[in-house]
C-alpha cells in the first residue's frame, strides 16, 4: 500500500512511503482479534506501518489518489515546558516517549531545541499537565522526569513602516538588495491563518481581488507578493516585489525565498516566528555573471536585510491571548474581576443566563499570566466559579522591547538566556550595510 503523510503532494515523491501490510487486526474491547478481510465502512487495526506515519496520514492502495486533508486546530500550542530525564542513562526511554505522544495526541508538538532541550508544547497549562503525565507513566514507564516552568511562546512583529530603506550586500560586494518592511492591514493576518489566503494553491487573481477589495492592497503589489512563511505558502507574513524593471530578478526568487522562510522561523528579536509583518523589496543590484549571484551569496544577504528592515520598524512582541468564559453565581462578581485585574485581564462581556442564577463573563487574558489561574479563581470565589480558556489572538506587548528596561526587554533579555544567544540587544548596526 501506499502510505502518504500529511506534507505529501500528488505527483511528488515527498513523505510517502510504499510498503506491505503485515496483518489486519479488529480491536474488540481489550482483545485484538486477527481477521482476513474487513467489510468497509469499519474500524481496523493495521500492523507493522506505524513507524512510517506521525500524527495522521492517508493509507491507499491507489496510485491516483490524493490524500485526505490535514486537521485543522483552532487552538495554537503556545504553552511550552522543556522536559528532561532525572537520571541520564533514561533518556532513550524519554525519546522513544515523546514519539509515542506526538502519536497518540494530534495536537501536542514535540521538538528538540538546539540547546539540547526535548520541548513540549501544548495548548494551555491543563492539557500540558495531562501530556506530561501520561509521557511519565504511559509512555516512559514511570521514569523520573524533571519540567521546566511552562512557557510562553512569543511572535515579532512591526508597528510602522520601516524608517529608512535597508541595503545589505552580498559576501563577494557584488549585489546589492534595498528593503522596508511594514505592518500587515488589519485582518490579513487572521484572513491567512483561516486560509481564506493561501500560497501556491489559490489562482493569483482571485487572491488579488480579495486583497484589493477588503485589505485595500495596490493593484500591482498584490500580483506580485513572491510568497508567504514561515511555513511553505501558508504564514502570516510575505514578500512583496515593487520593484521597477530589475534585470535578472527572478533569478534570485528561489533565494530570496529560502532566506526569507529562515528570517521569518527565527526573527532578529530573539528568534521567534515572525508575525504579520510584510516586507517590500524596493531595488535590486545584481552581478551581470550569474555565478556571483547564487544561493551561497544571495541567501545570507536577503536574510540580514529582512532582520536589518524589521528593526527598522520599531518591532513589537505580540503575546497569545486566551478567551475565558466564567460561569459563576451573582455573589462571586467580585472575586472574578479582582483575579483577572491581578493577571492584566480584562472582561468585555457579561450576561444572565435566562432562568438561572448563573452569570456568563467572557474575559481576554494573555497566556503568560494564566498559569496557576483557575487555582487562584477558585480560592477568591470560593469554589463557586469554573473558567474555561481558549486560545484567541495575538495582542501587542506595549513598550519598545529595544529600550533598556522596558517590560519587553525583559522578555526579550530572558528568552535570549533560556535560548543560549548572546544576552545583548540586537543592535540595527550590526545587519545593515552601508554604501
Amino acid at each position: 500500500v501506499r502510505i502518504m503523510g500529511p506534507n505529501y503532494i500528488p505527483g511528488k515523491k515527498t513523505d510517502l512511503f510504499v510498503k506491505n501490510i503485515q496483518r489486519t487486526v479488529l480491536m474488540m474491547g481489550r482483545y485484538v482479534e486477527p481477521i482476513e478481510d474487513i467489510p468497509c465502512g469499519n474500524t481496523v487495526g493495521l500492523v507493522g506501518i506505524d513507524q512510517y506515519l506521525l500524527k495522521s496520514g492517508t493509507i491507499t492502495d491507489c496510485d491516483a489518489a490524493h490524500n485526505i486533508r490535514v486537521m485543522k486546530f483552532s487552538v495554537s500550542p503556545v504553552v511550552r515546558v522543556a522536559v528532561e530525564p532525572k537520571h541520564a542513562n533514561d533518556l532513550p526511554k524519554l525519546v522513544e516517549g515523546l514519539k509515542r505522544l506526538s502519536k497518540s495526541d494530534p495536537m501536542v508538538q514535540c521538538s528538540f531545541a538546539d540547546s539540547g532541550e526535548h520541548i513540549v508544547a501544548g495548548a494551555g497549562e491543563l492539557h500540558l499537565e495531562i501530556c506530561l503525565k501520561d509521557l511519565q507513566e504511559e509512555y516512559c514507564n514511570g521514569i523520573e522526569l524533571i519540567t521546566s516552568d511552562p512557557v510562553v511562546s512569543y511572535r515579532e512583529t512591526v508597528t510602522i513602516e520601516s524608517t529608512i530603506t535597508c541595503l545589505a550586500k552580498s559576501p563577494n560586494k557584488h549585489n546589492r538588495l534595498y528593503m522596508t518592511a511594514e505592518p500587515m492591514p488589519k485582518g490579513l493576518a487572521e484572513a491567512i491563518d483561516e486560509n481564506r489566503i493561501e500560497g501556491t494553491r489559490q489562482d493569483v487573481k482571485s487572491r488579488a481581488r480579495i486583497l484589493i477589495d477588503e485589505f485595500e492592497f495596490d493593484a500591482t503589489d498584490a500580483r506580485k507578493i513572491w510568497c508567504f512563511g514561515p511555513d511553505e505558502n501558508s504564514g502570516p507574513n510575505m514578500v512583496v516585489d515593487v520593484t521597477k524593471g530589475v534585470q535578472y530578478l527572478l533569478e534570485i526568487k528561489d533565494s530570496v525565498v529560502a532566506a526569507f522562510a529562515w528570517a521569518t522561523k527565527e526573527g532578529p528579536l530573539c528568534d521567534e516566528n515572525c508575525r504579520s509583518v510584510r516586507w517590500n523589496i524596493h531595488d535590486v543590484t545584481l552581478h551581470a555573471d550569474a555565478i556571483h549571484r547564487g544561493g551561497g551569496q544571495i541567501i545570507p544577504t536577503a536574510r540580514k536585510c529582512f532582520y536589518a528592515a524589521l528593526l527598522a520598524a520599531e518591532p513589537r512582541f505580540l503575546e497569545p491571548v486566551y478567551l475565558v468564559e466564567i460561569q459563576c453565581p451573582e455573589s462571586a462578581m467580585g472575586g472574578i474581576y479582582s483575579t483577572l485585574n491581578k493577571r492584566r485581564g480584562h472582561v468585555f462581556s457579561e450576561e444572565q443566563k435566562v432562568g438561572t442564577p448563573l452569570y456568563m463573563v467572557k474575559a481576554y487574558l494573555p497566556v503568560n499570566a494564566s498559569f496557576g489561574f483557575t487555582a487562584d479563581l477558585r480560592s477568591h470565589t470560593s469554589g463557586q466559579a469554573f473558567p474555561q480558556c481558549v486560545f484567541d489572538h495575538w495582542q501587542v506587548v506595549n513598550g519598545n522591547p529595544l529600550e533598556d528596561g522596558s517590560k519587553p526587554n525583559n522578555i526579550l533579555m530572558e528568552i535570549r538566556k533560556r535560548k543560549g544567544l548572546k544576552e545583548a540587544t540586537p543592535d540595527l548596526h550590526n545587519f545593515l550595510d552601508k554604501l
